[in-house]
């Protein structure tokens, strides 16, 4: 027997529901504290419903911020829809869990990254690059603003060296 458990799929699918928990506690109670999230997503995945002005901006990849304005937000087992105001113009966004490559809340230093695979039998996509990553090095702001997958090494914590001084 040739097929094996795809724990890979199982624990991508786990934490897309740890996303959509999440989401669905604020969308019921608000941002606690200082939460805020960074969402990146594929604005070609199938599903994903932007303006097409925001499109032609991203065509493969935009992050949004949810923390001060945002409104209307609902979630569903597959997707979560969104107001945001754009240039002053509030658009409705709706984009499924699938189509998120990143989620970050970086007050508290935590973040998600998924690989993103459209097609449960395209097997190969599973070790490949993130989409949207870049080959040379960048700050984290510089890729929220680009919409790129934020490395998640940049939101742990660093552990204290037992040898440092205490002051």
């Amino acid at each position: 027997m040739d097929e094996q458990l795809r724990y890979d799929l199982m624990v991508e699918n786990a934490l897309r529901r740890v996303v959509a928990d999440t989401l669905k506690m604020v969308a019921e109670q608000g941002l606690p504290g200082s939460h805020h999230f960074y969402i990146s997503f594929l604005t070609d995945y199938p599903g994903v419903q932007i303006p097409p002005y925001l499109h032609e901006q991203y065509p493969k990849e935009m992050t949004i911020v949810l923390q001060y304005q945002y409104y209307g937000l609902v979630v569903t087992p597959e997707s979560f829809s969104v107001t945001l105001s754009f240039n002053n113009v509030k658009e409705r966004l709706t984009i499924p869990l699938a189509a998120i490559t990143t989620f970050a809340d970086p007050s508290v230093n935590f973040a998600l990254q998924f690989q993103t695979v459209e097609d449960e039998e395209d097997e190969e996509a599973l070790g490949e690059a993130v989409p949207g990553e870049e080959e040379k090095p960048a700050s984290a702001e510089e890729k929220v603003e680009k919409g790129v997958v934020v490395n998640l090494d940049q939101f742990r914590k660093k552990p204290a060296s037992t040898d440092e001084k205490k002051t």
